[in-house]
C-alpha cells in the first residue's frame, strides 16, 4: 500500500477505510512510513477532517499498535480530564471508585502547558512508582481495585511517535488527532467504561463552551463507536478548582478530602458529579444520582481513603501516607502570606496565568527534560465570590528562594480582580454529552443527545 497514495487522497477529502487507516498506524510503528509522509498525512487530516469511522478506526488501530490489557472481572472504568488548574480529582475519584466496586487501571499523563499532571502530583510522594510492569500493575489492581500509573511503551505506542511529528508540524490542534491520542492510550487499558472531564474557561485548552462541546462530542462519539461505554461532562475552569496549585501541595489538598479533615465544595461536587456518572456507565448504579450517593458513601465511610492508601503503598509509598502526609511531602523553604492590596470582593482569576506562574516557580516543565520542584505553587487560595478586608490573606506563595516567591506574588496580584460588586454564581457542570454514537451497518450513525445541567 503506498503511502503518497492514501495522503492524497486524505487531501482531497476522501474517507479512508479502517484497512487503509490500519496500515497507516503499522508505518509509524515500524518506520515504513517517513517523517515528511506523516507529517503530510496529519496536516491532509488537519485540514479536510476525519468522518466519525475513520476517526474510531485511526483510534481503534492506534490503541491495537501495542498491548491492550484486560482483567479478570470488572467492570473496568476510568477517568480523563483534558486538563486544568488545580485539578485534583483523580486522586480522590480513582480510589473512591474502586471503593464502590470497580476495576480502575488509570493511565494518567503529565503536566501540558499550563496545565497540572497528575503523575507528577504522585510523584511527590516518597517511593511511589508510577512505571510498574504490566505483571505488577496487574497484582496492584487485583489488590486494591485501583492503581494511577502512566502510560509505559507497550500502550498504544504509536501515539507517542504521531504526536511528536504532529508537535513539529503545526498538527497538535486537529480534533480528529486530538481524540484518537487521547483515547488510544484510555482504551489500551482494557476499558469497559470511561468518563470525560472537559475542561471550558480561562483555565482551560478550550476557552469557550463551544469548543469544548466539539471536543467532548468526538471524545464521547469515538468512545461510544470503539465499544467502551463513554460520557462527557463539560465543566467551568475559570477559577482554580482547588484552594492550591503545585504538585505536593495538590496531593496535599485530596489527603485533606480523602480524610474529611478538609473538604473543598467544587471539588466535592465535580469529584461527586464524574463519579455518578462512571459508576452508571458500569452498571454498578441505575443512575447517575444513585452513583453520586454511593459515591459520597465512600468518602464519608473512610473506604475511599482506605483504597487510596492501600495504592500508595502497594506501589511502594509509605504504608502511613494518608496518617503523616505533611511529614512526607516535601515542603518550600520560602512560604509568603500575600495580603490584599484593597478592600473588594474577589470577582475573577486569570486561571491560565497562575497555571503559568507555577511553571515559572518551578513547578511545571518549560522543556520536556527539565525536572520539576514539587514544593512550590499557591496555597489557600480564595475564591470567586470571597470579601476580603485590606491586608486580609488572599494566598500563600510556595517558592525555591525570595525572588521567585517576590516574583510569583505579582504575577497573583495580577491575575486576580477585585471589585465591588460579587459576581453571579456560575455552574460548575456545564453540560452533559451523552450516548452519541451507535453502529449501523457498515458505518456509524451520530444521535445527538447533549443535555444542559443547571
Amino acid at each position: 500500500m503506498l503511502y503518497q497514495e492514501l495522503i492524497r487522497r486524505k487531501r482531497d477529502g476522501d474517507a479512508l477505510s479502517g484497512t487503509e487507516l490500519a496500515a497507516i498506524v503499522a508505518g509509524i510503528c515500524d518506520g515504513s512510513m517517513g517523517d515528511a509522509q506523516l507529517g503530510a498525512f496529519a496536516m491532509a487530516v488537519l485540514l479536510q477532517g476525519m468522518t466519525l469511522q475513520e476517526r474510531v478506526h485511526l483510534t481503534t488501530a492506534m490503541r491495537d499498535s501495542g498491548k491492550v490489557l484486560s482483567w479478570d472481572h470488572g467492570p473496568v472504568i476510568d477517568k480523563h480530564s483534558t486538563g486544568g488548574v488545580g485539578d485534583t480529582v483523580s486522586l480522590m475519584l480513582i480510589p473512591a471508585l474502586a471503593a464502590c466496586g470497580a476495576v480502575v487501571p488509570s493511565i494518567a499523563g503529565r503536566g501540558l502547558g499550563h496545565t497540572g499532571g497528575t503523575l507528577d502530583k504522585l510523584e511527590s510522594i516518597p517511593g511511589y512508582d508510577i512505571a510498574p510492569d504490566a505483571a505488577r500493575l496487574r497484582k496492584i489492581v487485583a489488590q486494591t481495585g485501583c492503581a494511577i500509573v502512566g502510560q509505559t511503551a507497550a500502550l498504544a505506542p504509536a501515539d507517542k511517535r504521531f504526536y511528536a511529528i504532529r508537535d513539529i508540524t503545526g498538527t497538535v490542534e486537529s480534533l480528529d488527532l486530538i481524540t484518537a491520542s487521547i483515547l488510544s492510550k484510555k482504551l489500551a487499558a482494557g476499558l469497559d467504561a470511561l468518563v470525560l472531564d472537559v475542561k471550558c474557561g480561562n483555565g482551560a485548552f478550550m476557552a469557550d463552551q463551544g469548543a469544548a462541546q466539539k471536543l467532548a462530542r468526538a471524545l464521547v462519539d469515538v468512545g461510544n463507536g470503539a465499544g467502551c461505554r463513554t460520557v462527557a461532562l463539560i465543566s467551568d475552569m475559570s477559577q482554580p478548582l482547588a484552594p492550591a496549585v503545585g504538585n505536593a501541595l495538590e496531593v496535599g489538598v485530596a489527603v485533606d478530602f480523602l480524610t474529611g479533615r478538609v473538604i473543598d465544595a467544587r471539588l466535592w461536587d465535580v469529584t461527586c458529579a464524574l463519579g455518578g456518572q462512571a459508576l452508571t456507565l458500569a452498571g454498578l448504579a441505575r443512575d447517575p444520582d444513585q452513583g453520586r450517593g454511593m459515591l459520597e458513601a465512600a468518602f464519608r465511610s473512610g473506604k475511599a481513603a482506605e483504597c487510596f492508601g492501600h495504592m500508595v503503598a502497594a506501589l511502594g509509598g509509605p504504608t502511613d501516607f494518608l496518617e503523616n502526609a505533611a511529614s512526607y511531602l516535601p515542603a518550600a523553604p520560602v512560604v509568603r502570606t500575600v495580603p490584599a492590596p484593597v478592600s473588594g470582593v474577589v470577582t475573577g482569576y486569570d486561571t491560565r496565568a497562575i497555571g503559568v506562574a507555577v511553571i515559572a516557580l518551578g513547578g511545571g516543565r518549560r522543556q520536556a527534560a527539565d525536572r520539576i520542584d514539587p514544593r512550590v505553587g499557591f496555597s489557600d487560595i480564595v475564591p470567586v465570590g470571597s470579601r476580603l478586608g485590606r491586608g486580609d490573606a488572599l494566598v500563600r506563595i510556595h517558592a525555591a528562594n525570595p525572588d521567585h516567591a517576590d516574583e510569583a506574588t505579582a504575577t497573583f496580584l495580577h491575575a486576580c480582580t477585585l471589585g465591588e460588586v460579587a459576581p453571579a454564581p456560575e455552574p460548575l457542570i456545564l453540560e452533559c454529552v451523552s450516548e452519541c454514537c451507535s453502529k449501523v451497518g457498515t458505518g456509524f450513525e451520530l444521535l445527538e443527545h447533549s443535555k444542559s445541567i443547571s
